[in-house]
């Protein structure tokens, strides 16, 4: 069964840049379209790892996340820009680290009516020769 998520933003949507106050440092941080993807993606994912049964493998095990995406329209978009933000919000739900995820993007099409990205996980020992 896969898991059903909204379209992640790209990197180049998700951040904006914080000044702190006091020292002046400039930092690049999560906008709150990002951080609005994170809560509701974490959410998801923690609902399909019930249904599912997935198990967190241990640290420093492979996990292969294999991504479809349906995209609103046919406006010009790149898949790989959107790998961080989504990795990240899976980060400590479906795996320990997004460093151990292996990405293979399958394939990309338009839905007009219902745009989002399909993902299929499993540990890396569980893929057979096709």
């Amino acid at each position: 069964m896969r898991l059903v998520l909204p379209l992640p933003p790209s990197v180049n949507h998700a951040y904006r840049t914080y000044v702190h106050p006091k020292t002046g440092q400039r930092m690049r941080v999560l906008n709150a379209e990002a951080q609005k993807f994170r809560r509701d993606a974490a959410y998801l994912a923690l609902r399909w790892r019930q249904e599912t049964g997935w198990k967190m493998p241990q640290p420093g095990v492979k996990v292969v996340i294999r991504l479809w995406y349906f995209w609103p329209s046919r406006r010009r978009m790149d898949t790989h820009n959107r790998e961080k933000v989504l990795l990240d919000a899976l980060e400590g739900i479906l795996y320990p680290e997004d460093r151990w995820v292996l990405v293979q993007e399958m394939d990309f099409v338009v839905d007009r009516t219902n745009p989002r990205v399909e993902i299929e996980i499993l540990l890396h020992r569980d893929l057979r020769a096709v």
